[in-house]
């Protein structure tokens, strides 16, 4: 499947559907990033919501 790049949304995870292959960018229009924290203070508590697994 070939998506075309976000230039807009960069992305090295490559485990996700919605990734470019050699091209580290996400193909969606639009992410939704949300948190798995009550009261979020570093990057690590951040998520993409519109992570799809391959």
């Amino acid at each position: 499947m070939h998506h075309e790049a976000n230039k807009c949304i960069g992305c090295s995870v490559t485990q996700c559907s919605h990734h470019c292959g050699s091209e580290n960018y996400c193909s969606l229009n639009k992410i939704q990033v949300g948190t798995h924290e009550s009261d979020p203070s570093m990057d690590q508590c951040t998520d993409c919501k519109s992570f799809d697994k391959k």
